[in-house]
């Protein structure tokens, strides 16, 4: 490391649990390095756990939805006008935004105007939709830190700095990860076919998915009495409102619902079905064949159709430019679209285990030790050798 005469000093902003995630990974990564570094900002748990010392707490920005973000507007704003007077007054090394662009990137951009060194961590999705924020990036960041290898690759055709870092899950699951074993570990006694369901991680979207899910698991099971269902529910608000899915199916299922344990759900699975989103980068991680669906309200979804520019919207097919794994919208979402997939996996595991073959190859392209690779490209704009 190059000689410093004061501590290295780093901002980091992070919005909601995924950031928060990434953001503590990146901070020891440094610290192994850089034992003195000095973190602050928008802090969550694991930041804290890791050392960060917390201007505000990562529940005032860990907001979700349209309606919400403008009834909270008023009071985002006033905190990224503090952050960015703090920081203006006591000028870090390095600013590092962790996703939420909409209000990290406005921050970036002012504080790179007064010569702070600024990098964002995970790219928003400006490849898909809203293409023209790119000019802002370029305006803001100094480089862009994406996890997945295509998303740097559009960023160079933009003449934007850019590094991909791989994905941490790519580094943290397994090559192969027994089946046997994650059965074991939810207490699954079951020797047949297990299907997995993850209708989302958010009541909206638990609402919106997990009825077409129980009447897909349904149609299943009146064809192979043989199956057993599992639902891992992020918090205790979503299994509310999966049990209100659930009390209005006509069919009984064998179901085990399950408090956290996503990961273990899908491993212990022959087969998933999942609401589009990070489940399905890590139940290809976990190389578990799987149908992707997801709806949107009626009106978002036309506003998406105008506006979103991509093939495809499930990370595996985004990742591999092509179609690995079934996809269905909106009104495709149907019992039987979701069931004869199901079905159609569970019975040809020759089909499977290809599909697990190619798996693996994206898995490897991901693995990149993605907490260093991120800490080196922070040193390095902080100025120290690494």
């Amino acid at each position: 490391m190059s000689a410093r005469t004061a501590p290295l000093r780093i901002a980091i902003v992070a919005g909601e649990a995924s950031g928060d995630n990434l953001a503590a990974g990146l901070i020891t990564a440094i610290r192994e390095r850089v034992p003195d570094a000095q973190f602050e900002g928008v802090a969550g748990p694991r930041m804290k756990e890791a050392g960060c010392s917390e201007l505000f707490p990562m529940k005032e920005l860990a907001v979700m939805g349209l309606v919400e973000v403008i009834r909270h507007l008023p009071r985002l704003l006033s905190i990224r006008r503090q952050l960015r007077r703090h920081f203006l007054e006591n000028p870090p090394d390095v600013f590092v935004g962790v996703d939420a662009p909409d209000f990290n990137i406005g921050l970036e951009h002012s504080l790179r105007q007064a010569g702070i060194h600024t990098l964002h961590y995970v790219s928003p999705s400006v490849w898909a939709w809203r293409k023209r924020r790119v000019r802002k990036i370029a305006r803001s960041v100094d480089c862009m830190l994406t996890l997945f290898p295509f998303e740097e690759r559009f960023y160079a055709e933009q003449n934007v700095p850019a590094r991909c870092v791989g994905h941490p899950m790519a580094d943290l699951i397994a090559d192969d990860v027994d089946r046997a074993q994650a059965r074991r570990h939810i207490e699954l006694e079951h020797n047949g076919p297990v299907v997995a369901l993850l209708p989302g991680s958010r009541v909206g979207e638990i609402r919106r998915m997990a009825s077409d899910f129980l009447e897909a698991a349904a149609w299943c099971y009146q064809r192979r009495d043989d199956i057993h269902f599992v639902v891992p529910l992020a918090n205790y608000e979503c299994r509310l409102a999966f049990d209100e899915a659930l009390s209005t199916l006509d069919t009984k299922l064998p179901l085990s619902l399950l408090n956290g344990k996503g990961l273990e759900a899908m491993a212990s699975a022959n087969a998933v079905m999942l609401a589009s989103g990070t489940a399905s980068l890590e139940c290809m991680l976990l190389k578990r064949p799987m149908v992707v669906a997801y709806r949107l309200s009626p009106a978002t979804y036309r506003i998406a159709r105008l506006m979103v520019k991509t093939k495809y919207f499930s990370l595996p097919n985004l990742l591999a430019d092509r179609p690995l794994v079934k996809e269905l919208i909106q009104d495709e979402v149907t019992p039987a679209a979701i069931g004869r997939e199901i079905l159609a996996m569970l019975e040809d595991p020759r089909r499977t285990e290809d599909l697990a073959q190619i798996f693996a190859g994206i898995h490897r392209g991901l693995r990149r030790d993605a907490n260093r690779a991120a800490a080196d490209a922070v040193l390095q704009l902080a100025g120290l050798d690494t």
